[in-house]
């Protein structure tokens, strides 16, 4: 690889179509931090850090990643020949805890930007196999069940492979016993409560197992792997892991535990593609099935989760939803679309992230920049 040249750090500010409301609060406006990388033949860039607008689904917030980014992060890899970039990861874990979404940031764009030099697809670089991965939807909570179930309706109407409930104690069991019964037992649904509940919820977290769901995405907490073992233990419902994994070796102590069954790798939640490449090959090995979530990315960071989720273990229905279902407009031409039976097609004709990142809409959109030389 050339050595990096600079990176330009911005902030721009993305109204969501509506709000979208977890267990720990609701967004209407994202923050997304984006990053354009150059190297020293010219060759440029574009990568997306993840990280929310406050530290309420692991402890990074936007802030506190563009302090990681620009003192920590970058001086790491500017200037600095990697022979590959798997290497990148190393480095900056060395001696540097934590900040997995400050990382993730600078790790995965150095991956588009080896696709762009070689010319190939990000989703060949990094070894996938499929041409489209069926998709799934992310709905926030809602006012009433009855609300849910027109959402859920609209969603299997669509299209969508699979529909991730968003639950919290006070609106979980009746709404998603309202949407089973709408949508009949066929209807790929799961729940997701973002670490809302506790072990003394147990017991109301059973009544979910006959509602025959995919799974329950994280009810405990986002850093623990034990309680959620013993909870394991009390439901039929494979758990799933989320906030939890932030690397290979939590993966393995999951696993070994039995404190989940499926898990859900966010690249820039494990701090890139090279980490994120460790446990889908540690878990196509153990046998457990992973799919790719997403964090309210733009174009950008979704054409990196699409690449992501074309690697073969990724066997469940991802969230990557269209651009449209959040943005009235993206930052990439094409926008990301779906076809009518759920399916994302890959973009594999190609280099990099496969889609023209619209620069012109970014400066409009930009409220903070800094160049890094």
């Amino acid at each position: 690889m050339s050595p990096l040249d600079q990176i330009t750090l911005r902030e721009i500010r993305l109204p969501l179509r509506e709000p979208f409301r977890i267990s720990s609060g609701s967004v209407s406006e994202r923050r997304i931090t984006l990053l354009e990388l150059r190297d020293a033949d010219g060759v440029v860039a574009w990568s997306e850090g993840v990280a929310p607008e406050e530290p309420n689904y692991r402890e990074e917030a936007i802030d506190t990643a563009w302090t990681a980014i620009s003192q920590w992060v970058v001086p790491r890899v500017l200037g600095r020949a990697f022979a590959h970039p798997r290497d990148v990861y190393a480095v900056l874990e060395q001696d540097f805890r934590g900040n997995f979404m400050a990382k993730a940031a600078v790790e995965m764009g150095m991956w588009v930007l080896e696709a762009m030099r070689q010319g190939v697809p990000l989703a060949t670089l990094l070894g996938g196999t499929r041409s489209a991965i069926a998709t799934g939807i992310s709905l926030g909570i809602q006012s009433s069940p009855e609300a849910l179930v027109d959402k859920a309706s609209a969603a299997v109407a669509q299209g969508y492979r699979k529909v991730k409930i968003k639950i919290a104690p006070g609106q979980d069991v009746a709404y998603v016993r309202a949407v089973r019964e709408a949508l009949g037992p066929d209807a790929p649904l799961m729940a997701d409560a973002n670490n809302a509940y506790t072990l003394a919820d147990a017991g109301l977290l059973a009544q979910l197992d006959d509602l025959d769901l995919m799974m329950i995405e994280q009810p405990l907490a986002w850093d623990d792997i034990v309680q959620h073992a013993s909870l394991q233990r009390q439901l039929r419902t494979p758990l799933c892991l989320d906030e939890s994994i932030t690397s290979v070796d939590s993966a393995r102590n999951m696993v070994t535990l039995d404190a989940g069954r499926i898990i859900n790798i966010k690249p820039g939640r494990v701090g890139g593609f090279a980490s994120s490449l460790a446990i889908h090959d540690y878990c196509v090995s153990a046998g457990v099935p992973v799919w790719c979530g997403g964090m309210l990315e733009s174009g950008i960071g979704r054409a990196c989760n699409v690449a992501l989720a074309s690697l073969a273990g990724f066997t469940k229905p991802g969230d990557l939803s269209p651009s449209s279902r959040y943005w009235a407009q993206d930052i990439v031409s094409p926008e990301w679309t779906m076809t009518a039976d759920g399916m994302v097609p890959v973009p594999l004709d190609r280099p990099g992230l496969g889609v023209t990142v619209n620069v012109d809409r970014i400066d409009d959109l930009t409220v903070r920049r800094v160049v890094l030389r």
